[in-house]
C-alpha cells in the first residue's frame, strides 16, 4: 500500500500519460483519482470514460464533440468528453475497447494535443492530462495487431501495476476499515469494529473480484453485524472461489511454452470477440457468426468456422 501511495505521489508531480493496468476491481479508477488529486490540474475537472460502454457509432461525436447540422439529429453544438476535461485529466477506462479508426483520432490528441470536433471546419487545441486504464496486456494486444503501437508508446510513457488483492492480504484490514467507514456514513452511523477472526477470514480468501468482491462482502456482513462488530460469522464467503492465475511477463520468443501462452491469450481474445458479436446481434449466432467473419480474420475466416466458433 504504501508503495503504491509513494508511486501516486511521483508520477502526479509529471504531466506525463500514465497507463494503470491491473485486474478488474483493483481499483485502477481510484488510483488515477489520486494521481489528479495529487498533481497540479486538482483544481479542474477530472473526466472518466469507459471505453467500452460507449457504442461504436456514437464514439467519436461523444468523445470528439460535433457540430450542428453535422448529420441528422445534430440540433446544437455539443462539446465532447474530451473538450469537457480542459484544465484537467482525462481517464480512459477499458482503454483497449477502443476501435482501431478512433485509436489513431487519439493518438492526434494525445501527441498534438489538437482535435476536430464532427462537421468543425478546422482543429481546437485542448489542454488535457491523459491517464488510461485497462485489465487486458496492451503489449499482447499490439502484438496480435489489435492495438496500435504507437499510441500504445504514447499513453504508456509511466506504467502504474495496480497489484491484485490476493497479493497483499496485508493490506486488506486496511482497505475493509476505509470501507466500512464509507458504508456508515451513507446511513450516518459509526463505522463497525472488524473481530480478530473476520480479519483472517478475509486474509486467506484470495478475492477474484479482488477490491469490488470485498466491498460486496463488507456491505453484506455490515447488514448482518450487530453490536458494532463484525465477526468472521458475518463474512460469507464464495466456498469455490478460484484463485486466479498472476499475469505473468511474455515468454520470450523461442523459449518453451511461449507457443501455448501465445495460443491461450489469442482464445482469450477470441472468445471476447465472440461474446461481444453475440451481444451486438441479441445473441443471433447466424449474425454473429458474420460479424466474426468480417472482424476476427476477414476473408480468411469463412462464416462456417465462425458458426463452429459460436457453437
Amino acid at each position: 500500500m504504501e508503495q503504491l501511495r509513494d508511486m501516486i505521489a511521483r508520477v502526479a508531480r509529471s504531466q506525463a500519460p500514465v497507463h494503470i493496468y491491473g485486474e478488474s476491481g483493483t481499483g485502477k479508477e481510484l488510483v488515477a483519482r489520486m494521481i489528479h488529486e495529487c498533481g497540479a490540474r486538482h483544481e479542474g475537472p477530472f473526466v472518466a470514460v469507459n471505453c467500452g460502454a460507449i457504442p461504436t457509432e456514437l464514439m467519436e461525436s461523444e468523445l470528439f464533440g460535433h457540430k450542428r447540422g453535422s448529420f441528422t439529429g445534430a440540433v446544437v453544438d455539443k462539446t465532447g468528453l474530451i473538450q469537457s476535461a480542459e484544465g484537467g485529466t482525462l481517464f480512459l477506462d477499458e482503454v483497449a475497447d477502443l476501435p482501431l479508426h478512433m485509436q489513431v483520432k487519439l493518438l492526434r490528441v494525445v501527441q498534438e494535443k489538437t482535435l476536430r470536433p464532427v462537421g468543425a471546419a478546422r482543429e481546437e487545441t485542448v489542454d488535457v492530462r491523459i491517464l488510461s486504464a485497462t485489465h487486458k496486456n496492451l503489449a499482447d494486444l499490439v502484438a496480435l495487431g489489435l492495438f496500435r503501437e504507437d499510441l500504445f508508446y504514447r499513453i504508456n510513457v509511466i506504467e502504474l501495476r495496480v497489484a491484485a488483492l490476493r497479493e497483499r492480504s496485508g493490506d486488506i484490514a486496511e482497505i475493509a476499515e476505509a470501507i466500512l467507514l464509507r458504508l456508515a456514513r451513507r446511513t450516518n452511523s459509526a463505522p463497525p469494529e472488524l473481530s480478530e477472526d473476520a480479519v483472517q477470514a478475509l486474509q486467506t480468501y484470495p478475492f477474484p473480484g479482488n477490491v469490488r468482491e470485498l466491498e460486496n462482502v463488507l456491505e453484506r456482513a455490515l447488514t448482518l453485524s450487530t453490536g458494532g462488530v463484525i465477526t468472521a460469522e458475518h463474512i460469507r464467503l464464495r466456498s469455490n472461489a478460484a484463485r486466479p492465475s498472476t499475469p505473468e511477463a511474455p515468454a520470450p520468443a523461442g523459449a518453451a511454452g511461449g507457443n501455448t501462452a501465445l495460443g491461450s491469450q489469442l482464445e482469450s481474445i477470441e472468445r471476447d470477440a465472440i461474446i461481444k458479436a453475440l451481444e451486438k446481434t441479441r445473441y443471433n449466432k447466424t449474425a454473429a457468426a458474420k460479424l466474426l467473419g468480417n472482424e476476427l480474420s476477414g476473408p480468411a475466416l469463412p462464416d462456417q468456422e465462425a458458426r463452429n466458433r459460436i457453437a
